[in-house]
This record gives structure tokens, sequence and C-alpha cells, in this order.
């Protein structure tokens, strides 16, 4: 009874709170967006450097009220001055990042709010970000908002679901170039500042306005491309890579108006190269900021490393019709953005360079993410529960940036390409400019297609985990006699999955036979195989349409390792790869059986991609899963093998990632001797000029060996390399150094420097935890759990994680597995920081399993 009367209450009075809540929960957000519409911000901010520290910010909010009530608006952290409402001021009595407009004051139909107020600006930790350039000392100023930090800038209802059009002016110095969603309308200009005010934007979550200012550079300005604007220190480079990136994004921009049956939606598109920024990108609406290290590399790039940019730049690209015209209405949803942009992104750029096995490097960069965190205790549903705003950042993660892809490609097998795209043209039609759930898409790929989704969504969308698929099969003579397929969830739930897969029957001469087959149940037996001639292996998810783990049965595996050189579909071979090194992560496969295949094979394999891939699960075992007298065993021959390759290996690429293997892997006296020989210039790799942080990386590595000249190598690079980023490459290589009161040191530099930019700490963490240094960094894993939810409150997005990744992923013992156990049972911790420690715990339980089981 009580229960039904607190409903009742709720109901009569649905804009009501006792008291301000923290965060924005869903029930708020649920209310406003009742109550709420037509919404138009005119906000003003002034910029007066030197060292921005504050801006003083004016708004005139406008909004339609349906029905009398108080109104709470967002705004945390800055110092409200004034606010007025329909002309009378109001008394400011902020709660818990909510200011309350009165019942008395509002009125039904329209309403404005004026409001003065200060916000705060630094390095690290707010929404509006400075940057200060170390080579020249100019300085920049920019916003970054996601998920529900606008509230932390300027007053406003900082959810996804109120969408408002937003008139920005920016007062800075006259010399300084200002970019935000729109075109500048109206400039002027006063002795040494102006003053620039922006047409109005297109409806667009609060969590898109963006703005960055600075004596930005527009490079390479050309009709019909799309603008680059970058910092005068790297103009340069900029220009040079520009073209290439203007190219990409102009094409995409082609491709998907036409695939997505709908124009581009904004009146403009400009790209800003923004050092050190917490992400690869941020898909503001007309204006991309990007992570200027993701475009200008700074170290030698391989072929790989520029697909990469191609799919930064279509990642972000995409999101403007996934994201910005159509939006998730609640951050549970993130996938609906995140999960399409990454799926598109390949989709664009396999139609844009039909010849690059765009596919195969899905699978190779998206499905062992993917892989990873589903079959780990920390992972959630592609739909994630989040019951409040402040919660939201822990939504990001593999499961949205690499699951959902992989959901999607199987999605699109199941449907079909043309009906596939249909839905997603009936989707973006129905909400445009509008918010949407999980639900809407569904129904539009059921309305297109006439088939019904329903249990579908519901595994694959609201359960988390994934399918094991086994193969079970047998011969008589020379045909198939028996072919079976079972499956079992892998988190030990009693969920069967709707899985359509290519089931491909392999030989040792000839082409495979690949025969399509669906499996909804917990086994099946297929007749349609029987009588096929006999297959020397068996692979049951070919092209890799299907989403879950598919290990190769015992005699599939030694066929399959018979042809790991010698077969023709380099698709296959990552597929084979992939799933011998899901075998080692499981303990089925001995990670020496691994390391002995990699020695053998990897020096003649021709794609660099997957010499990559072969190279980096070669190097986690020697650093995780072997013992120090296997490690001792193998290093010297891989680094005889690197060191080969490196110079004589026939494609560029194939020569730098050989130079990045034997990086990491050399550790003895001579291989030591070699990494001093390539920074004094005594040894090289052929048609390779190493830049900046590659010569940095080789510093790194021979400070965390101890190597007895690595102080005198270390200073030598710091008097080298002058430069701003040779100031962030030598505080992360000082991190490496293997003695305990550098630790302490850098420790206590990570929780008390306010000053210090994440991007600094995020680059030294794998160095402070290198993987040779587990007892002097053991002393750091409970504090860094500790200090997880002050992470969580403070930092941005993924520096959490990218935090609990190197302090318990570096760690290899009993010991360390006990301390974060302890910890998880003795916390008090909330639903997402207890997953985010699972997930990552994972790795760790992993490690000490395949110690045990394989002690050699």
């Amino acid at each position: 009874m009580g229960k039904r009367i607190l409903f009742l209450i709720l109901l009569a009075a649905p804009t009501a709170f006792a008291s301000a809540p923290e965060g924005i929960p869903r029930e708020l957000a649920r209310q406003r967006a009742a109550q709420i519409s037509d919404i138009r911000y005119e906000l003003a901010f002034e910029l007066t450097p030197p060292t921005v520290t504050k801006t003083v910010g004016r708004e005139k909010l406008t909004f339609t009220l349906k029905s009398a009530g108080p109104v709470l608006l967002d705004y945390r952290d800055g110092l409200l001055n004034s606010i007025s409402v329909n002309g009378t001021g109001v008394p400011i009595r902020p709660e818990n990042g909510h200011i309350e407009l009165p019942a008395d004051k509002l009125r039904i139909g329209e309403n404005i709010v004026i409001t003065q107020f200060v916000s705060n600006v630094a390095p690290a930790g707010k929404p509006l970000i400075r940057f200060e350039d170390r080579d020249d000392h100019t300085e920049y100023i920019y916003t970054l908002f996601v998920p529900m930090d606008a509230s932390m800038a300027f007053p406003c209802f900082d959810q996804p679901d109120l969408k408002a059009r937003f008139r920005l002016t920016v007062q800075a110095p006259s010399q300084w170039t200002i970019i935000s969603n729109t075109a500048a309308a109206i400039t002027k200009e006063s002795g040494a500042t102006k003053s620039v005010t922006f047409e109005e934007t297109h409806p667009i979550s609060t969590y898109l306005l963006a703005f960055v200012a600075g004596p930005f550079r527009h490079v390479h300005e050309a009709p019909g491309l799309p603008g680059i604007y970058a910092r005068p220190s790297v103009l340069a480079r900029a220009e040079a890579e520009a073209p290439e990136v203007q190219e990409t994004a102009a094409h995409g921009i082609e491709y998907l108006s036409q695939y997505f049956g709908q124009s581009f939606p904004f009146p403009k598109y400009d790209m800003v190269l923004i050092p050190g920024f917490p992400y690869g990108g941020m898909e503001h609406a007309g204006a991309t900021f990007l992570r200027e290290e993701g475009v200008l590399f700074r170290r030698a790039p391989t072929h790989t490393d520029l697909l990469g940019r191609d799919l930064l730049v279509l990642h972000e690209l995409t999101h403007q019709w996934f994201g910005d015209f159509t939006t998730m209405r609640w951050f549970d949803d993130l996938w609906l953005k995140e999960g399409f942009a990454q799926y598109m992104a390949y989709q664009t750029l396999a139609t844009l360079k039909p010849t690059e096995n765009i596919w195969k490097h899905f699978y190779e960069s998206i499905k062992p993410a993917a892989y990873a965190i589903d079959s780990t205790q920390g992972t959630t549903p592609i739909y994630q529960d989040i019951p409040n705003l402040k919660d939201a950042k822990s939504a990001y993660g593999a499961i949205v940036y690499s699951k959902a892809p992989g959901v999607l490609k199987q999605l699109a097998y199941v449907l079909g390409p043309e009906k596939f795209r249909d839905g997603l043209r009936l989707y973006l039609k129905e909400h445009a400019y509008g918010n949407a759930e999980w639900s809407d898409l569904v129904r539009a790929f059921e309305q297109v297609s006439h088939q019904s989704l329903g249990r579908w969504a519901e595994m694959w969308i609201r359960h988390r985990g994934m399918p094991q698929v086994d193969v079970a099969w047998a011969c008589e003579g020379p045909r198939i006699s028996r072919l079976s397929l079972f499956q079992h969830d892998v988190l030990g739930t009693s969920d069967l999955w709707p899985i359509v897969t290519l089931v491909s029957l392999n030989y040792a001469t000839g082409q495979p036979i690949q025969i399509p087959v669906e499996l909804d149940t917990a086994a099946r037996e297929y007749p349609v195989m029987v009588g096929q001639p006999c297959p020397q292996w068996v692979f049951a998810n070919n092209e890799d349409h299907a989403f879950g783990r598919f290990l190769l049965d015992s005699k599939s595996r030694d066929g399959a390792i018979s042809e790991l050189n010698t077969s023709p579909d380099l698709f296959r071979r990552a597929l084979l790869w992939g799933s011998l090194w899901e075998g080692v992560r499981e303990a089925n496969l001995p990670p020496r059986d691994f390391i002995v295949l990699a020695v053998k094979t990897a020096p003649s394999e021709c794609d660099e991609a997957l010499t990559q891939t072969i190279l980096g699960g070669a190097t986690t075992a020697l650093h995780r899963y072997v013992s120090k007298a296997s490690r001792a065993e193998f290093v010297p021959v891989f680094e005889a093998t690197a060191l080969n390759r490196m110079v004589h290996s026939s494609e560029q690429g194939l020569r730098i990632i050989w130079f990045r293997a034997f990086r990491t892997l050399a550790e003895t006296p001579d291989g030591r001797a070699k990494l001093k020989a390539l920074l004094a210039g005594d040894l090289s790799v052929p048609g390779v000029q190493l830049r900046p942080l590659d010569r940095w990386n080789l510093v790194t590595a021979l400070v965390a060996l101890g190597d007895p000249e690595a102080e005198a190598i270390f200073d030598a690079e710091k008097r080298r390399d002058l430069t701003g980023d040779g100031a962030k490459y030598a505080y992360a290589a000082e991190a490496a150094r293997p003695d305990p009161a550098t630790k302490q040191k850098y420790f206590d530099d990570y929780l008390h420097n306010a000053a210090r930019p994440e991007d600094w700490i995020e680059q030294s963490l794998g160095a402070f935890n290198y993987w040779n240094q587990t007892e002097l960094t053991e002393p750091y894993l409970k504090p860094a759990l500790q200090e997880l939810p002050e992470i969580k409150h403070r930092r941005k997005i993924f520096f959490l994680m990218a935090w609990l990744s190197a302090f318990v992923e570096g760690q290899q013992s009993p010991s360390s597995q006990a301390v974060v156990a302890e910890y998880l049972r003795s916390a008090s911790l909330d639903k997402d920081l207890e997953l985010k420690i699972l997930e990552v715990k994972d790795e760790l339980d992993r490690t000490i399993k395949i110690r045990r089981k394989f002690p050699e």
C-alpha cells in the first residue's frame, strides 16, 4: 500500500522533487522531456588570455512549458551570478548541480530565463579545456561536453532528448580563429579582441554543442572539401597530410548521403586537429574534433595505420547522421551512435577502397576486443541500463565500440545488404533531427524485411555474454558421416543465441566448401553436410559473419596449422590465427605452442596487419603467460628474427612492424645494444625515418630494462627533442625507471597535480607498469583501485579504463589477484565500477590460470 501511495503522488506531481537529485536521473529527464519543448539558447563566452582559467558567460534560454510547475535547470561546478525568469530575478539556490526555476515565475507557453555565470577552464577535469603549445607558447581553448558536462559550462537542460537550437557568441583575441558547429554570421573587432556570433544551429543535443578557439590555421583550403584546422607549430605536417584526409571525408559524405538516402544534415563540416585530445575524435554537429596524433603520426606509419586514420575520419563523419541528426534518447542506447559509426566506417571504406580487404581488417581490429570483454563477468548487454547520466561514462567501452558493430555485421548478413540499408534509411527518415531508441531501429528493420527480429534483438541487444560454438564431425572413408554444432554461453548461463553462420569444409587441395547454417538450440546435426568429401579441417565461422567464440576442434587444429603459411586466402589465415589465440586464452593451447608457431610462420607472412597480430600474441605470451626460463629461451630467437625482418622484409610496412616488435621484445645485452644502435643511427630500418615517438619508445625500453647507459641516453634525447611533444614523451619514459622513488613520485603526481594534462598521464601509464616491473608496481595496485571513484567523477570517459588496465593487467601474481578480489569484497562500489574491475581482472585471472596449467 505504501508503494502505491508514493506512485500516485508522483503521478499527481510529476515535476516535483523533495530535493534536487544528484546528476540527471532518468525520471527527471522523462519529466522534463514531457513538459519542455521548443528550446533555444543564446550563449556568449568571453575568453581573455593569457592563461585562461575562467570564462564569463551570458545566456538567454527560451523554452515552452506545457503545464504549470517548477523546473530544474542544470548547472554545476561554476558560479551563477544572476538569474531571472520572465523578467523577474529569482534567488540562486544551487543544489546538487541544479537550480530550481520557481513555479510562480513560470507560465504555460513561452518562458525566458536569463543568466550570468562564470565557468572554469583547466588543462584537465573540466569541459572547457586549455592546451598550451610548448613549442610556440600559444594557447587554445576547446569544449568537450559528452555525456553530461555541458551543464558544467553553462546552465541548460543537459539530456540528449531535449534538443535545442543554439546561437553562440565567443569573444577572444582578434588573432585567434574560432570554430563552432555553424559558420560565423557576424564578426565584430574592437582593438585587440573580436566577437564572433555564429549562425543558429539545427536542433542538436547539449553534448554536441562545441567551439574551439586559438591561433589555428585553416589548412589546404579547397572548394568542395571539408575544412581542416591545425595549430601553427604543426602546419607543415598538416599541409602534407590534409589533402588525403579531406578527400576521405569528402568521398565519405558522398557515399553516406547516398547510402542513407539523406543528404549531409548540417550546413557545413570542419575537422579540427587538437593535440592531446582525450578521445580519437568527437563528432560535434558540423565541427568534428580529431586527436591530432591520430592524423599527424608521431611514429613512422604503416599502411594499416593509414587505414586506421581513414576509419577514424569516417567514424566521426558517420556520427553526423547516427548521433547528431538522429540521437539516442538516453545513453543506455549509446550503441545507436557508436556501434553504427564504427560499423559504417568499415562499410564505407570497403566501398571506397575495394581492394583493401577491409572486412579482414574489421575482424582483426574489432572482434578481439569484443570477444575479450564479452567473456568476462564484467560484461554488459549492448543496451545498458543507465539510471542516471552521472554514470553514463561507464557505457563507453568495447561493448559499444566493438561488440555492437560485430553484431550489426551479423544482422546485415541475416537481413541481406539491401534490407539492412533500407532499414537504416527508414530509421533516419522517421527520426530526423530527433531522438530514438533501439526498439525504433528494430521496428524499421522488421518493416522493410518482413522478418520478425524479436528474439534476435532480445538476445543480442538485451543479454550480456556470447555463445561458444563447437564442432563435432566424423568421416567414414572419403565422406562426412556426421557434423554437428553445439553452443553454450561463455558466462555459464543457460542462454541460447540465434546464430547464422557459414561453415567451411577445408581441404589440402582445392577450394573449400562453404555452407550457411542456422543454430538456435543447444545442439543441431546438419544432414546437408553428410556425404560431402571428408575435410582436412572444419571452421564454423568462415568470413566472420557470426558473433561468438569459435574454437578449432582438435582434428581441425592440426589441419589448420598446416595451412597457416600456404592458404592463399588472407582472411582465412587471419581467422585461423584468431581462433588459435582464443585457444591460448582459454588455456586449451599451450602458450609455448603459439610462440613456436609464431617463430616458425611469422617471418614468411606477407600481410603487415596479420604479422602484427601474430607478433602481438607472441609478445603477450612471452611477457605474461610463460615462465622466465621459456622467455629466456625464446627471446634471443625473436630478437634475431625481428632484427633480420626489420632490415630485409620487402615491404616498408612489414619492416616497421618488425621494428616495433624488436623494440618491444628486445631485452638481452645484444638486443639492447641494437636498440642503442638504432638511436645512434648506426643501425637503420631501410626506407624508414624514425619519428620522435619511435625514438622515445626506444629510450623508454632502455630505461625500463635498466640498461647501464639508459640515463645518459635519456638525458641526451631530452636535449635533442626540445618540443612540447618531447616533454610529454620524456615524462612518460621516466615513469619506466625501475626504482621505488620514481614510482612514488609519479603516483603522487597522478593523484595530486591538477595541472598535469590527462594525455601525459595516459602516455605514461604503460611505462609506469612496464611488463618487467610487477614487483615494483604491485604496491600501487590497491591505492590505484581506491582512486577509482574519484577518477570516475573528475576524469574524461576513457581515462578510467586506461588506469585500470595499466595497474591490473600489468600484474601477474596470485597476490595481486588477491588484492583485487579483496577490494571487490570490501569496497562499497557503484555497480558500473564493479563491472569495470571485473572486466579488467579477467586478464589477470587468465594469466594465473594459464601459468598454472602450463608452467613451462
